[in-house]
């Protein structure tokens, strides 16, 4: 059957359905590079204006799945979990949870990506360990999952290439935000990985890309569908993103924090969360007679972290990077903090050289914001309240600017606390 881009556009654009054959026609054509770039832009933005039904974005993540190969780790002797977060400020989950979950008789093949604009990203966290190397190869990979039980590493350029290839095209055209490209992104790559279960964090508030409970709730039950759809156990948890996660927002800063909370110690916030997501990671793989708590308190989780570091060139015990310079902001009166905003935050640690514009673009291992208190937190006027971190002082103004209206201090009845975990979808 004969094809083209501009019946496919138009059927889009005029509202209409796209058949499972215009979608496998338009994801390959894409990658192969006989649809350009413009044509893919309008189809997208359509995308974005007219939505697609549960079918289309079903048969659209198929496509970009079926674009590339697919990985097995049916010869490990355990079974698999992953989590999925969709981004937000201080989340440095990934690198406490993959370790506890792995302790507890999981294989946790994280695959994970860089920041881009305010939130962070896992593989830039730990390239700031000495020696830590994001690229491994299909085999290394396998052997690090079968040796330690968790890898967290960059997805090789096989998985789903029609995705890198639209989500760079999205990135430029103001289609992020489409709930179906965002869902069947996520879903392809994660369904092309390999996992049994999947455990997806979708972050709401000012910090994260969904800032309205029902435009998460509608991208969390998306993605919950496409996994059941094609075989992966998956659920959803959304949690808040309106105060960053933890105290700090910036890679090593972040790193310090994880290794914290292995320890069995760390912020309240980012313990509670670790320890709801490998609970349901746990429970998504079958098995239900190990306790994270436990994992995080007795050292396991620690060993397996150590062990997996090293697995991929990285030194446990070297001294993290630490910024050149600081600059403490102190707190204007006393009183209660009542609210300090994620998005702000992150842009803060963005401009201070935690993050970048651009991904080709370097970022500053000890760059980022260090937080003295949390909302609901008393504060006395003079005290510090966040001191920022940079290798290059010309850049506090520039991030001084973004904290401008970032936090209010008021009477103790102007707080209210928000839970951590908001839903479960399943």
């Amino acid at each position: 059957m004969a094809m083209d881009v501009i019946s496919v556009i138009r059927t889009k654009r005029d509202r209409g359905e796209l058949t499972d054959e215009q979608i496998d026609w338009v994801i390959d054509a894409y990658t192969r590079g006989e649809v350009a770039d413009e044509q893919m832009s309008a189809l997208a933005m359509a995308i974005l204006l007219n939505g697609m039904n549960r079918r289309e974005i079903a048969r659209w993540t198929a496509a970009m799945i079926a674009s590339g190969e697919r990985m097995d780790f049916s010869s490990l002797s355990r079974p698999t979990a992953d989590k999925h977060s969709t981004g937000g400020v201080g989340d440095k989950i990934t690198l406490p949870l993959a370790p506890l979950v792995a302790a507890c008789g999981a294989a946790v093949p994280q695959l994970s990506g860089r920041g881009l604009g305010h939130t962070g990203g896992t593989l830039d966290k730990l390239e700031s360990v000495p020696g830590w190397r994001a690229l491994l190869s299909n085999e290394e990979m396998l052997h690090v999952l079968d040796t330690t039980g968790a890898v967290i590493c960059a997805a090789g350029d096989g998985l789903a290439p029609a995705d890198k290839k639209l989500y760079a095209l999205r990135d430029v055209t103001g289609t992020v935000e489409a709930i179906p490209l965002i869902a069947s992104s996520i879903m392809s790559k994660k369904i092309a990985e390999g996992t049994g279960s999947l455990v997806l964090d979708v972050k709401v508030g000012s910090g994260a890309f969904m800032k309205t409970i029902e435009d998460a709730r509608e991208l969390a039950s998306t993605m919950v569908g496409l996994g059941t759809d094609h075989g992966v156990k998956t659920v959803a948890l959304l949690t808040d993103m309106s105060t960053p996660l933890g105290l700090t927002a910036g890679n090593a800063l972040e790193v310090r924090e994880s290794v914290e909370v292995l320890a069995g110690g760390g912020p309240a916030d980012v313990v509670e969360l670790t320890v709801a997501l490998a609970r349901e990671m746990l429970d998504a793989a079958g098995i239900r007679d190990a306790d994270p708590a436990k994992a995080l308190a007795d050292g396991s989780a620690m060993d397996v972290w150590r062990r997996m570091i090293a697995a991929q060139g990285g030194d446990p015990d070297a001294e993290l990077p630490v910024a050149r310079e600081q600059h403490v902001v102190k707190a204007p009166s006393s009183g209660v903090l009542t609210r300090l905003d994620a998005y702000d935050i992150g842009v803060a640690a963005w401009r201070l050289g935690a993050g970048r514009a651009r991904k080709e673009d370097p970022v500053q291992a000890g760059a980022g914001v260090e937080m003295h208190a949390k909302p609901g937190d008393h504060v006395t006027e003079g005290q510090p309240l966040l001191t920022l971190h940079t290798d290059t002082p010309d850049r506090f103004d520039y991030a001084l600017q973004s904290l401008e209206g970032s936090f209010d201090i008021g009477p103790a009845a102007d707080f209210t606390a928000t839970p951590v975990v908001l839903e479960r979808i399943a």
